[in-house]
């Protein structure tokens, strides 16, 4: 990892960034907005539109996956990308419910964390077609570092790619 002046690491990680209330886009754009007070961000991928998983009667979602670069820790970084949340207003239903946006840590480096708190890399990853697409557009050869695989290598595998497809302003 690369050091700060300070001292400090930089850490490349990924995020999921995703919005199925009111203006999806707006929502997103905001979102990316917020986390780049804290993070440079490096890449963003193309827009994609999905089905809702799990609970299905609400509006599909628009989704995009970015690389950052962080001077937070995996901890920190999870704390700020909560507050994003709630200061954008997104209130903890029932799992897989509607949301205004929705961040999720993907990657943090090459870091492995489980704990009840933080789960890096993301536990459903790797079954989540919605995720590793726009991942693979990204950082095709990031390898996951439990599967020991290339994230293209995944994206071309994962069930539910069908429903996962490239979104428009004006679709």
């Amino acid at each position: 990892m690369p050091l700060l002046e300070d001292g400090g690491k930089l850490a490349i990680a990924y995020l999921c960034l995703g919005s199925n209330l009111e203006d999806r886009m707006a929502n997103l754009d905001k979102a990316v907005a917020l986390l780049s007070k804290r993070v440079d961000i490096e890449k963003v991928s193309s827009i994609y539109e999905t089905e809702p998983i799990g609970y299905k009667e609400q509006p599909p979602f628009l989704n995009v996956v970015c690389q950052i670069t962080t001077a937070l820790n995996p901890w920190e970084l999870l704390h700020f990308v909560k507050d994003i949340e709630t200061d954008m207003g997104r209130v903890q239903n029932f799992s897989n419910s509607p949301r205004l946006i929705d961040i999720d840590i993907l990657f943090y480096g090459r870091e492995v964390i489980r704990t009840d708190e933080l789960n890096i890399p993301h536990r459903r990853l790797a079954e989540r077609a919605f995720v590793l697409i726009p991942l693979a557009e990204i950082a095709p050869q990031l390898t996951h570092p439990e599967l020991d695989r290339e994230i293209s290598e995944l994206a071309e595998v994962v069930e539910g790619r069908a429903g996962v497809r490239k979104w428009t302003l004006g679709d």
